[in-house]
């Protein structure tokens, strides 16, 4: 049986413990904050994107340049490349585990005839993929740290080089989206050919250039603007699992310690106990 000075020591092992727990809560929490203000400031510029993009293929819709558009053209699904935004550390709960499950059972739903390709952002998603024998396109970590759209922006223009080269026949895109600090939703995107999202409503513009030029620019634009707004929905949502995780743990803590203390009393009790019976036997005896 632990003696008291054992109980001691795994008190203050576990109260040091909970020391961490909450301070990565509060780390989590600021961070959160800002990551959080950044995906609602996104969003607006993401949707205004997307309805544009709506107006401009309206407008170049039947011409012959938008039609020869490298980034619209549909081929037979072979050879397919997919993009995970995962995190690069732990300590999240099941955060990185359900993007990767999830990314998994679309691979498996899909898989029959195809060649799959995975590009990595964040360790957990190349490590995970990599032990199951698929093939890594590419790699990058430290995305979500500090989310760029430099960041994006270059792994969009190679996405896109890729698919224009005919390299791959279509890409996806999985992430989570942040809906709230209890709450992610994730998220399998088509990202390659872009799908055109219809027109909402009937508007005549005026364009100084050919409306299949503005497409050609406004197409790799909305590749590197979706795979921004998805390390930023990520990003939140990353930061808020791993705060509720270490809030968890910081009450699981405490619950230990609780536990670990009525034992400790307990035992100090007896030992009070057996000590006081020792001296009265050892009285009576004398008498």
């Amino acid at each position: 049986m632990p003696s008291l000075i054992d109980f001691r020591r795994r008190i203050r092992s576990v109260k040091n413990t909970q020391q961490i727990t909450k301070a990565m809560k509060m780390v989590s929490a600021a961070k959160l904050r800002r990551a959080q203000d950044a995906v609602i400031a996104a969003r607006p510029f993401a949707n205004s994107l997307r309805q544009m993009l709506a107006n401009v293929a309206g407008a170049a819709k039947g011409s012959e340049g938008a039609a020869e558009n490298p980034l619209l053209a549909e081929r037979a699904e072979e050879r397919v490349l997919v993009l995970i935004i995962n995190s690069d550390r732990g300590l999240a709960g099941a955060f990185s585990t359900n993007i990767n499950k999830g990314a998994q059972k679309f691979l498996a739903e899909s898989k029959a005839g195809k060649k799959w390709e995975v590009e990595a952002v964040g360790k957990k998603a190349r490590d995970y993929f990599r032990r199951r024998g698929f093939t890594i396109a590419g790699e990058t970590f430290n995305v979500t740290k500090a989310p760029k759209y430099a960041d994006a922006a270059t792994l969009g223009r190679k996405i896109v080089e890729r698919y224009a080269k005919a390299e791959v026949d279509s890409v996806y895109l999985v992430y989570n989206d942040f809906k709230s600090v209890m709450a992610a939703t994730l998220n399998v995107v088509q990202l390659l050919p872009v799908p055109l999202p219809a027109q909402q409503e009937t508007t005549d513009y005026i364009f100084e250039q050919p409306a299949e030029d503005l497409l050609a620019t406004l197409l790799p634009r909305y590749v590197e603007v979706t795979i921004f707004r998805a390390i930023l929905e990520s990003t939140a949502a990353e930061h808020a699992a791993r705060m509720t995780a270490m809030d968890a743990a910081s009450s699981n803590a405490a619950d230990v310690i609780e536990r670990l203390t009525l034992y400790m009393n307990r035992l100090r009790q007896a030992s009070i106990t057996r000590e006081i019976i020792e001296v009265v036997s050892g009285a009576s005896a004398l008498e």
